[in-house]
C-alpha cells in the first residue's frame, strides 16, 4: 500500500508545487510578512490591518543562527525510543526578500560544522516521519553550492 503524503503543518508550505516554498501571509495595509502564517489580523502592533494575503516566501536566505539537538525531545516529537538517538541540526534563516527569520531543520547530513552565520542556504522539501499510512512532509535548509545564485 502506498503512503499518503501529508504536510506536518497544513498551509505552511505547498508540498506538491514544482517550486517548493514556504507559505506566509502579507498584510495589505502595512506590508508586514508573517511566518508562521497569520490569517486573522496583522501582528504588527502599529497596524490595525485585518486583510492578509497568502504569499510564497523566498527559497533562499542566510544563516542567522544554528545549533544541534543532541537529546531526544519529548512527545509530540516522533521518535522510536528503541533506536539510538541521532542528533539533528536546527537552523534559523533570515529570508532574502522578507528579512524575517524562519526556523527549521537542516537537510539530512548537514551538521553545525557545515554552517556559519551568514552562510547562504536554500529551502528543500523533506520528510519528518513515516508510518504505515502516511509520509509526513516538512521543509529543510541546505547550504547553497558556490557559484552564481538567484536570491528569490
Amino acid at each position: 500500500m502506498a503512503r499518503t503524503r501529508k504536510p506536518v503543518v497544513p498551509g505552511w508550505f505547498d508540498q506538491d508545487a514544482a517550486d517548493f516554498r514556504l507559505l506566509g501571509t502579507r498584510c495589505r495595509a502595512c506590508g508586514a510578512v508573517f511566518f508562521p502564517r497569520e490569517d486573522s489580523f496583522c501582528r504588527n502592533p502599529r497596524c490595525a490591518g485585518e486583510e492578509l494575503d497568502e504569499v510564497p516566501l523566498s527559497r533562499r536566505g542566510t544563516v542567522w543562527s544554528y545549533t544541534d539537538g543532541r537529546y531526544r525531545p519529548p512527545a509530540p516529537y516522533v521518535s522510536d525510543p528503541g533506536t539510538e538517538w541521532q542528533p539533528y541540526t536546527l537552523v534559523a534563516v533570515e529570508l532574502a526578500a522578507e528579512r524575517t527569520v524562519v526556523l527549521g531543520q537542516a537537510a539530512p547530513g548537514v551538521t553545525p560544522r557545515d554552517l556559519a552565520v551568514g552562510t547562504e542556504v536554500e529551502l528543500v522539501p523533506g520528510v519528518l516521519n513515516e508510518d504505515a499510512e502516511h509520509t509526513w512532509t516538512t521543509w529543510h535548509w541546505r547550504p547553497v553550492a558556490a557559484g552564481p545564485q538567484d536570491a528569490s
